[in-house]
């Protein structure tokens, strides 16, 4: 990345308040595994995870908004205590402005990660678009930075360093770990 761009990045990076998540593709590699009673699993990375809880903890909200609903992405919601989950928003422009306005922040302070074609009405919005590695090139082509991970493969985790680094809040991140 140009160096001009790296900037432009760290820019976006600093202004986050907010980091709104797609769930299938981002949160998770986009399998949709049924068992034999029709019930939906999904697997969520570890590290994911953790970089949510480490955001959070340092005063930078998670949002997730997603097309479809699931119980595992309940049972994850709770699990990481993530209060404001939107499921089975077909419309994620008129639910990325739901959770602007619950949050009273901006555009420009939001960032938010997609991985498909309907993510691209918020993306274009957002002060920070994100798209995972093995996103559709429509994203891609409309994100600020891509991810170097895969979605459920530690792709969020990768961001929410990113943003805690850029924002001089990773060394009190890192604090509770180097006792």
């Amino acid at each position: 990345m140009p160096a001009s761009n790296k900037k432009a990045l760290a820019a976006r990076l600093k202004r986050i308040k907010l980091l709104i998540l797609d769930v299938d593709g981002v949160l998770t590699d986009g399998s949709i595994i049924y068992n034999d009673e029709g019930i939906e699993t999904k697997a969520f990375h570890v590290r994911d995870g953790h970089g949510i809880k480490m955001l959070m903890r340092e005063g930078i909200d998670v949002a997730l908004l997603t097309a479809r609903s699931s119980r595992a992405l309940e049972h994850r919601a709770k699990d990481l205590n993530i209060s404001l989950v939107l499921q089975g928003r077909k419309d994620k422009l008129e639910g990325f402005m739901e959770i602007l306005v619950k949050k009273a922040i901006l555009p420009e302070e939001a960032a938010c990660m997609g991985d498909d074609v309907v993510d691209l009405p918020l993306l274009r919005r957002a002060g920070l678009s994100v798209a995972v590695r093995v996103g559709v090139e429509e994203v891609k082509n409309a994100a600020h930075y891509i991810t170097r991970l895969p979605g459920g493969r530690g792709a969020v985790r990768e961001v929410t360093d990113m943003i805690l680094k850029a924002q001089g809040r990773w060394k009190e991140a890192m604090k509770r770990y180097l006792k």
